[in-house]
Formats: structure tokens, C-alpha cells, sequence
């Protein structure tokens, strides 16, 4: 059986339901294929949910840090508001229907199932082939990278599903990996009085950003009682009663009552039929041009390409792939200040470059830091101001090619930063702009002063 369609979308993740729903808006007839939930990871299971486990776990932090501030406090962790409110408000119990109905509403055809490509302009899914004339979008997305460890499959461990979902907190957690998720997550639940321990394989946690923004990092888990567990990695994993132990290198052991794998995402790609397209199916990511293109009436976006990995990626993506279908393409993609965003406290913001990317691509590199403790907002901030500004700079042409953003809300910070990247403004010009007096962002100025010869020169 064949039906036949404008454009079908692969994959109705965040990526894929915006760029759904905007074709659908356009009066184009759009299929839309997925197998799971609608909206896909970030509203269910990623973003929100989990960024309320972490303004959760802040508000508690704020609360202790009140004695010697602002009078005494008594702070009591409940994690049953929390899991009420993930369940009730956020996922309306992990159910996609508002999300399914809001796309048909438009004139979408929405099919729950396992799309395959089928040949160019081709889609098979629960025994119909879809065929479209104008575009197939592949937006699949993740799911949780599982390492091989022997006797991982034979215990019942979380992956961030299963972290989001959890009801009765355990008394004590493991967690494989020091990434994003692993540190968000570490801080959640240590704040909430469990006892977690983090394994990681490299000598620092969040090993994609800079060193600097690990060794604060570390060194605030470590205070709130997380154990590091550095340059360690898995061996074998065994359930001992109701608790799990994992056997490390050197034979050295941690045992928890749950065990958390953030080991990384890995794109759902498999068995999607790329080879009936003329693309490579043990290709770990998609490599599309700047306008998203992966062949002829082809389109990938979000996290099964090689720049995305982020919610913000997979919508700036669709929007540029949109426009593209339309026939209306406007400007390429532009990674080079690709922002991001760790959510602990204190924040780790980034965008652009780090240093060390910096150097491996030959630039002339210099770098400009400030301490947001000893800005004037950070002192009067006092405790929870952990954290710093640099700022990385190609030194031979004047501009900022990455950025990071360390302390309360450096999330916030980044926007100057992504701006000042795209647009190459001149290091100068960020030298001598009036910051607002006491700000964190002001910190940018004191960073940017510190890359060059007039650092002395006075603040504006």
C-alpha cells in the first residue's frame, strides 16, 4: 500500500515537531513518524523535567546557605513535591497526546511506529509506504549510550528516563560518567540527601569544557559530599542484595542502592534504512551541508547530525531546513558560536571554542579570566559564587572565538559572548563598552581587559 505525501518527517522529536508542525502551518501535507513520544526527549525526560530537579535542589541550597545572611534556617529535602510536579504539570504523566493533537489540528498525518527509508522519497511504516515529493526529513534523535560492562544487563539500572521518573529516592546512587548529565543529576540527588558517588573514565568531570570550569566544578561536588572517582573505569557490574556494586580498575569497588549509566547519547540510526538512500549505515552521525541537506530531497536535523546534541541545535536546525523545503532558503548554518549549557550550581555556560579546540585549529590564541567571586556582584553575592569568566581570543585578527561563562545563572551570561563570536566584534569594542555597576556580566569586561595590552586602563 502507497500513499502519497508533500514532505514526511522522520522522527517528531523537538527538532522534527517544530519543523512538522511549521510545514503542516504552510499548507504542505506532512507525515509525521514516531515511535515514541512526541516532542521527543527534552520536554519528557531531558530539559524541563530535569531542570525542575535542579531548581528544585537550588532553592534547597539557597535555603542552607541563609544562616549568617539573612537569619537561621532549617531546611527539610521532600522529594515527593518534586516527582508530583515532573509528573503532573511537566509530562502530564508521559502522555504526548496534546502534543499529537496540536499537529493534526494544522492537517498533520501523525502514524505511531518505526519508519524506515525505503528508497529515495520513500518511507515504510506498520505496512504502508509513504512517498514524498518534496522532502523526507530525518530528526531521530538519541538514546541513552549503554557501555558493555559485563553483568550491566543482568541488574536493573536508571538511564535519565528513569532518573526523571523516580518516586522513593535511594539512600545511595553510582553514576557512570562525569558528563552533563551525570553532574546535574549528581547534584540533584546529593542535595536531596542521597549519597552519590561518580565514576569517570578521563582525570576530570565535564572533560569537554575548560579545565578551569572542571577543577571549580569537582571541587564544589566534592564539598556537598559527592565522591569523585577519577580516572576510574568499570569493570564488571554485580547486585549484592537489593544494592549494586560495580568493580573498578585496581580493584577497587563502589556499591550503591541504584545505579545511574550517563555515559552519553547515541543517534538512532540503526536499522533506519540509510542505505537505501545512498548514505552509510554504520555512520555514527550525519554530516549535512549548511542548509541541512544529506541527498537529494533529503534533509537531517538535531542530534543525528554532527552539530547538534542540544534542544537549541535541533530547532535553530529545522528552522534553516524549513526555509530550504519552502524554496526560500535563507542563510547557512553558522556553528561558530555554538552555545551550551551544564546546569549545576554554579552554572557552566560556553559557546564557541574552548582553548584547547582553539589551539588545535592553529590559532594564536589568548586568554583573558576573571573570578566571579571577586567581581563586586560576587562578593556581594557571597556564598554559591563559584565560578569565573574567560574569554578566548584569535590573537592575530582581534576576536573572540569562545567564551565560557562560570557562576550563578553563566547560562545567562552567554548571549554577549554568542553575539560577539557570529558577529566578530572586535575585542576592543568589548573592552571599552559601559557595563551596568554591580552586574555579574560585568565580569565581561574585566575578562576581556585581562587579553590585552590596556588591561589597566579603567572600567567604564
Amino acid at each position: 500500500m502507497t500513499e502519497r505525501t508533500d514532505v514526511i518527517v522522520l522522527g517528531m522529536g523537538v527538532g522534527g515537531e517544530e519543523l512538522a508542525n511549521s510545514l503542516a502551518d504552510k499548507g504542505l501535507n506532512v507525515v509525521g513518524i514516531e515511535t515514541n513520544l512526541v516532542g521527543g526527549e527534552c520536554p519528557y525526560f531531558g530539559c524541563i523535567p530535569t531542570k525542575m530537579m535542579v531548581r528544585a535542589d537550588d532553592m534547597l541550597a539557597e535555603g542552607r546557605r541563609i544562616p549568617g545572611f539573612a537569619g537561621e534556617s532549617i531546611v527539610k529535602p521532600d522529594w515527593t513535591p518534586v516527582a508530583r510536579r515532573i509528573r503532573d504539570v511537566a509530562t502530564d504523566n508521559w502522555d504526548d497526546r496534546v502534543a499529537v493533537e496540536r499537529f493534526e489540528r494544522k492537517g498533520g498525518h501523525f502514524v505511531r511506529g518505526a519508519g524506515r527509508l525505503a528508497g529515495p522519497g520513500k518511507v515504510f511504516v506498520n505496512g504502508t509506504t509513504y512517498e514524498a515529493s518534496r522532502a523526507i526529513v530525518i530528526a531521530t534523535g538519541t538514546s541513552p549510550a549503554v557501555p558493555s560492562i559485563p553483568g550491566l544487563d543482568r541488574v536493573s539500572y536508571w538511564t535519565n528516563r528513569e532518573a526523571v521518573k523516580v518516586e522513593q529516592l535511594p539512600e545511595s546512587l553510582v553514576i557512570l560518567g562525569g558528563g552533563a548529565i551525570g553532574v546535574e543529576l549528581s547534584q540533584v540527588f546529593a542535595r536531596f540527601g542521597v549519597k552519590v558517588s561518580i565514576i569517570e573514565g578521563m582525570d576530570r568531570v565535564l572533560a569537554m569544557e575548560e579545565p578551569e570550569a572542571s577543577a571549580v566544578l569537582g571541587e564544589v561536588l566534592q564539598r556537598e559530599g559527592i565522591a569523585l572517582l577519577l580516572k576510574s573505569r568499570a569493570q564488571s557490574v554485580e547486585a549484592r542484595g537489593e544494592a549494586i556494586t560495580v568493580n573498578l580498575d585496581g580493584g577497587r569497588q563502589v556499591t550503591g542502592q541504584a545505579l545511574l549509566v550517563a555515559t552519553g547519547r547515541r543517534a538512532n540510526l540503526r536499522d533506519i534504512g540509510l542505505e537505501t538512500v545512498g548514505l552509510d549505515p554504520s555512520a555514527p552521525l550525519l554530516e549535512p551541508d549548511d542548509h541541512l541537506r544529506v541527498g537529494e530531497r533529503l534533509w537531517a536535523i538535531g542530534d543525528v547530525t554532527t552539530s547538534g546534541g542540544f534542544t537549541h541545535m535541533a530547532i535553530y536546525q529545522a528552522d534553516i531546513a524549513i526555509q530550504d523545503i519552502l524554496g526560500t532558503p535563507g542563510p547557512g548554518a553558522d556553528y561558530r558560536a555554538k552555545p551550551r549549557v551544564t546546569f549545576t550550581d554554579p552554572e557552566v555556560g560556553a559557546a564557541g571554542l574552548t582553548e584547547e579546540q582553539a589551539r588545535k585549529r592553529g590559532i594564536n590564541v589568548r586568554t583573558g579570566i576573571q573570578k566571579a567571586s571577586v567581581t563586586s556582584r560576587g562578593w556581594i553575592h557571597g556564598p554559591g559564587n563559584d565560578g569565573f569568566i574567560k574569554v578566548v581570543e584569535d590573537a592575530e585578527r582581534g576576536v573572540l572565538v569562545g567564551a565560557t561563562t562560570m557562576g550563578p545563572r553563566g547560562g545567562d551570561l552567554l548571549g554577549i559572548f554568542e553575539l560577539a563570536i557570529k558577529l566578530e566584534i572586535p575585542s576592543d569594542e568589548l573592552r571599552h563598552l559601559i557595563y551596568a555597576y554591580p552586574t555579574f556580566y560585568r565580569g565581561t569586561g574585566e575578562a576581556v581587559r585581562k587579553l590585552g595590552p590596556d588591561e589597566h586602563a579603567p572600567m567604564r
